[in-house]
């Protein structure tokens, strides 16, 4: 899609000029400013004021050196990386990705989505992401420890129950965040929420790990009702193993669904009978293994090495939960071919731009990321609470809180989507509803 908008077009050039080899940043930006055309087209205040200018450049970028010693007494060093987008309605809120392909764009690139989805969500917290190119595979928890202590102690100078308050993401769980609070809390001398994720012991709140995969199942049950349809009886296929996959397959068994494939990196496991998830929760959760030992219970199952062959599986619902851009044109159109009628978005953009194009062409109903996963950081944002009255909800309570943020997310989409002539579009919708509750308040504050 070319622009109509000369501003946007303008805003677009310059993103890509400023931001050189960052793909997937551009990808990002250039999904929002093509949804929200016709907002800009009916405010113009809003080019006036340059918010659209103001929103693409991050607030801050902190780039670091982290020094760590591993388990043989060398040196090691690797990047970190904390990028404050954007704090118009609350605090920066957003994961820390620990894997070896973060570099600056890609982190760019997850800020940036997070402005939007943290806004759908209602919850007074603003954009932010960071992370490092360390992988804590393979390493020892001591290892992973003393990488954890020197990355927080260059980021807490930098975060702070109503400054930043960083999560979760790729390669950090429940371990790492652990790490990293203890460090900060030393370091700081103070106990506070400033970050999310956190054990049960120690701040955490009930249900966090489950919110992003029970979240996007409450969004997609919603989308799926809103057009006559359900989960129950469906044939589902879900890509990943982590918490998002996991959970996910959990609440779409639930709701009456049929879990018949899960992912990781490595390859894909298909099981006709239906994914027995207490089987992959020891794989995965308490073993660390990789997905291919599912074999090991399951005789009968199959494991095909590689990652993209999962899309070939003939589903009724696709939920991509792995990583970016792991759904290319080639596989939407396989998905379609194959009767494929919902996708709903776990993973942070897990569909190419032209995979997009397919399935809205196709009329499949599409749940997009930045609404579809905003589970996870709304249950942060209710972690965050918590933490402020230093009180705790029961499992029901926040769970029943998180379906009625994600319910509202659909209905907020639904309805933008509606308002600006492309009612059905959750992709637009999502971009316009998230962007215009950001730019009223940037509005609000002038020129800063």
């Amino acid at each position: 899609m070319s622009f109509k908008n000369e501003y946007l077009k303008e805003v677009m050039d310059r993103v890509i000029a400023r931001n050189a080899g960052e793909p997937e940043f551009h990808q990002a930006v250039r999904e929002v400013l093509e949804s929200i055309e016709p907002v800009i087209d009916a405010h113009p205040e809003y080019v006036k004021m340059g918010i659209v200018d103001s929103i693409v450049e991050p607030e801050r970028i902190i780039k670091f050196r982290v020094p760590w010693v591993d388990d043989n007494g060398k040196v090691q060093i690797n990047r970190g990386f904390r990028i404050q987008f954007n704090s118009a309605i609350g605090p920066y809120k957003g994961g820390l990705r620990f894997h070896p392909s973060v570099y600056e764009g890609i982190i760019k690139f997850l800020g940036f989505e997070q402005i939007f989805k943290n806004s759908l969500t209602g919850l007074p917290i603003g954009g932010g992401k960071g992370g490092s190119d360390f992988d804590p595979k393979g390493k020892s928890d001591m290892e992973v420890m003393r990488f954890c202590q020197s990355f927080m102690t260059e980021l807490s100078k930098h975060i702070g129950a109503d400054t930043d308050v960083p999560a979760g993401d790729i390669g950090v769980g429940g371990r790492e965040i652990g790490y990293m609070f203890g460090q900060y809390k030393r370091l700081r001398n103070e106990f506070t929420g400033v970050l999310t994720g956190k054990g049960l012991t120690y701040g955490g709140s009930l249900a966090r790990t489950e919110a992003t995969g029970f979240g996007l199942c409450y969004f997609v049950d919603e989308m799926l009702k809103d057009n006559g349809k359900s989960f129950e009886g469906q044939t589902v296929v879900i890509s990943g193993s982590g918490n998002v996959a996991i959970y996910a397959a959990q609440k779409a068994t639930e709701l009456g669904g049929k879990v018949v494939a899960l992912s990781d990196s490595n390859g894909y496991i298909y099981d006709k009978n239906g994914i027995d998830l207490d089987a992959v929760k020891q794989i995965k959760e308490v073993e660390r293994k990789r997905i291919k030992e599912y074999l090991n219970y399951h005789k009968d199952a199959q494991y095909t090495e590689g990652c993209s062959g999962i899309w070939s599986i003939k589903c009724d619902i696709a939920l991509p939960c792995a990583t970016q851009n792991e759904i290319d044109e080639k596989s939407a159109k396989t998905l379609v071919a194959n009767g494929c009628y919902a996708v709903g978005e776990g993973a942070n953009m897990p569909s190419t731009l032209e995979a997009t194009k397919v399935f809205l062409d196709n009329g499949v109903l599409f749940a997009p990321a930045k609404a579809a996963n905003a589970g996870g950081v709304a249950t942060s944002a209710l972690e965050m609470s918590q933490n402020s009255m230093r009180y705790s909800w029961t499992f029901e309570e926040v769970d029943a809180k998180l379906k009625g943020i994600m319910q509202n997310i659909y209905k907020n989409a639904s309805s933008a989507a509606a308002e600006y002539g492309m009612k059905g579009n959750l992709v637009a919708g999502a971009n316009i509803a998230g962007f215009l509750k950001v730019a009223n308040a940037m509005l609000a504050h002038g020129i800063v």
